[in-house]
């Protein structure tokens, strides 16, 4: 319940819902059952008519039935049995109309109280995820972060909340009509409502498993949309290694098991009605039989009308009773979908800004990273690693692939934090600097290019607010872009697809480029912006980079080692060890590591 009641907590503030529904719940109900009620007065009314029936006495105590009975047939005696009749009927249609307005009115309520939920969870499970450091999604799949976002709170939107209606008006239908019974005969009621007890004792066994069914249901259904998004992503690498069978079994075979899953949790739901109905059947046999004795014997406390209002009643006792225990096995969906998502909620980014963290506003003279170790796991990335980046100067990052030159980057924007050591920004440690302050001193082009599907002017926008076009556009001039943006369908206003797939490798990079160059931000943080490119697109880059970074600090990291030849200082990367650093020509002499990597480029291009 700990879990079912903090979800509800993304419904604040409930009582804004709560205390309307409960009134127009609580109507719908009184009216609803005053429906039922009217029965035995109308049926006594127009058996009256046919046959002498004692005339009842003015009741002396609180029993609605009775002062119901006794109005019935005093207007039956001062008007008619037909003019009675029409009253009572005029009655109940004006009850049931009443009933079913405001059970319309607690509907709507409490379909807003489900959006308005839905809406919080969704908006906090979503700000916590993007809150997160990098790291973190390293080791998470991204189709089950994605399930959880969607289908676990759809899940627990409709399961809980659908519960929380449950819970607030069925209760009360089942008190109405059980004080009901009891006004109408103590001694039938007390005896029928041993079906409660009973019915729950069987439903309670029979949904015993389905949380543990739930979670492990919401488990491979995360997985399913993790092998989804994989084969959309890769589907030229599937193609060209001829896996799209390979892929096709492996989404299946989980789809068949999320079935299998499926199935057997329906059937232990659907099982659930079927008992909960039979055995109220096999009550109101039970019933009959007893209350139909007592009129056979002509008790003057029960009459026939009474008896057939009763049975009417009865019969409507297990709807609210058959809805209690529907929800209840519903409700473990809810609660293993709930249990997902709020796992990801309470999941802490690692990187957040200190208790007394300062704004940066400019760069004035220095990024030092002083003695700087970083691990993944056991896996050692970094090992006491000490350098400077002093303003306005080009510093390149060579070495090996694996050598750690990405991290050491991904550590100065905070992505993540060094195991140990320091980076100083001006002097002051960025652990005690805002983050978003941080970041927006730098510009950041990879490899790994980042475009969302919209249009060229938004993505290189991406980010900024009430930029003007001819800022665009003097960004993707600097860029080398604007020529081959002029080329596209709309120019400016063309969508680029997923990820950018309308664009070529080297169009791709320069957008990227030219959202730097408008950013305008004094640290740049290139990493190997032209190792995947062709030559003729790498000189287009190449030049772009060279405007970008001209009167910039520049940190780059390049494999193409020719591209960093006109660098202010050079530091080689070898086993997250720097082991040389120099000018160019100063490393050349020196005939190290870098010699190396500058004489097997030479010899394979």
């Amino acid at each position: 319940m700990k879990i079912y009641f903090r979800l509800l907590s993304f419904a604040k503030p409930i009582e804004k819902f709560a205390i309307p529904y409960i009134l127009c719940a609580l109507l719908s109900v009184l009216f609803g059952t005053f429906n039922l009620v009217l029965v035995g007065p109308l049926l006594n009314t127009l058996f009256s008519a046919n046959e002498e029936m004692e005339v009842l006495t003015r009741p002396e105590g609180w029993n609605a039935i009775d002062w119901f009975n006794y109005y019935a047939q005093q207007m039956s005696i001062n008007f008619g049995p037909y003019e009675a009749l029409k009253i009572v009927c005029i009655v109940i249609v004006v009850s049931v109309l009443l009933s079913n307005i405001f059970r319309y009115l607690s509907q709507r309520i409490m379909e807003n109280l489900r959006i308005h939920t839905l809406l919080n969870l969704r908006k906090t499970v979503f700000d916590n995820v993007m809150n997160m450091h990098v790291g973190f999604f390293n080791n998470q799949r991204k189709g089950d972060i994605i399930s959880k976002i969607s289908s676990d709170v759809q899940v627990v939107q409709f399961s809980v909340t659908g519960t929380l209606q449950v819970v607030f008006k069925e209760p009360l239908q089942l008190i109405f009509y059980i004080v009901c019974l009891l006004m109408m005969s103590l001694e039938l009621t007390l005896f029928a409502l041993l079906i409660i007890p009973v019915s729950g004792f069987f439903i309670s066994l029979i949904v015993k498993r389905l949380k543990e069914q739930a979670t492990e249901a919401q488990t491979v259904y995360g997985r399913m949309i993790s092998y989804l998004d994989e084969a959309l992503s890769g589907v030229k690498i599937i193609k060209a290694f001829n896996a799209t069978n390979f892929v096709k079994k492996r989404f299946d075979d989980e789809n068949v098991y999320y079935s299998k899953i499926g199935r057997r949790m329906v059937r232990r739901q659907q099982l659930a009605s079927p008992v909960s109905e039979f055995l109220g059947v096999l009550m109101v046999a039970i019933i009959m039989l007893y209350g139909g004795n007592l009129v056979i014997n002509k008790d003057p406390s029960f009459t026939a009308g009474t008896f057939i209002a009763y049975i009417a009643l009865f019969s409507q006792v297990m709807r609210p009773a058959k809805a209690l225990t529907g929800a209840f096995s519903n409700i473990h969906s809810g609660i293993a979908a709930g249990e997902r998502v709020l796992d990801l909620i309470d999941e802490k980014p690692e990187v957040v800004d200190s208790e007394n963290a300062v704004a940066v506003e400019d760069f004035r003279s220095e990024l030092r990273i002083d003695d700087v170790s970083f691990n993944y796991g056991d896996r050692v990335i970094l090992s006491d690693v000490d350098l400077v980046l002093p303003k306005g100067e080009t510093i390149a990052l060579v070495g090996p692939s694996g050598g750690g030159k990405s991290t050491l980057m991904d550590l100065i924007p905070r992505f993540m934090d060094p195991l140990k050591g320091r980076i100083l920004l001006d002097g002051h440690d960025i652990k005690d600097v805002q983050v978003d302050s941080l970041r927006q001193l730098m510009g950041i082009v990879n490899q790994d290019l980042v475009l969302f599907n919209d249009t060229i002017a938004n993505n290189i926008a991406f980010g900024l607010e009430n930029v003007s076009e001819e800022r665009i556009i003097e960004a993707a001039k600097i860029a080398n872009a604007h020529g081959f943006i002029l080329d596209t369908e709309n120019g400016y206003q063309t969508t680029i697809g997923d990820r950018g797939v309308k664009l070529s490798g080297g169009q791709k990079q320069r957008l990227c480029i030219a959202r730097a160059v408008l950013k305008n931000p004094p640290i740049l943080l290139l990493d190997e912006a032209t190792s995947a490119l062709d030559t003729e697109s790498e000189q287009l880059v190449q030049e772009a980079l060279n405007k970008l970074m001209k009167n910039r600090t520049s940190l780059v990291i390049a494999h193409r080692l020719s591209t960093i030849q006109q660098a202010d200082r050079i530091f080689v990367l070898d086993g997250g060890r720097i082991v040389e650093q120099g000018t160019h020509s100063q490393l050349l002499e020196k005939k190290g590591l870098y010699y190396r990597l500058i004489e097997m480029q030479q010899f394979y291009s």
